[in-house]
């Protein structure tokens, strides 16, 4: 997994977009070579969170696209402040990425 993400503010409101490299693989597919199922492998949650605390938080399942995009929109944050994106799958593996306000 890869996380790029973007902030930026438009008065007290910082507008956050988040782009997921992930398969999310639902588990319902099956491999064109063997015939066997593809294990499910999808994120779970996302989190971001500004000065250690959670600001937004969501749950993903297996029916998001592969590369899931997310924008929302919070407030808090300032210019120069740092956000950190967080990302869980159903596999226990995790990925992070940051960005700066601007």
């Amino acid at each position: 997994m890869a996380i790029k993400c973007k902030a930026k503010a438009d008065g007290d409101l910082v507008e956050v977009k988040v782009l997921m490299k992930h398969a999310m693989e639902t588990g319902l597919r099956k491999d064109s070579k063997t015939g066997e199922p593809i294990p499910a492998h999808y994120i779970t949650e996302v989190t971001c969170s500004h000065n250690g605390n959670a600001i937004f938080r969501c749950n993903l399942g297996p029916a998001i696209s592969k590369n899931p995009y997310l924008s929302f929109i919070v407030s808090g944050p300032k210019v120069g402040d740092t956000l950190q994106i967080a990302s869980l799958d159903n596999t226990g593996e995790t990925d992070s990425g940051e960005t700066v306000v601007k």
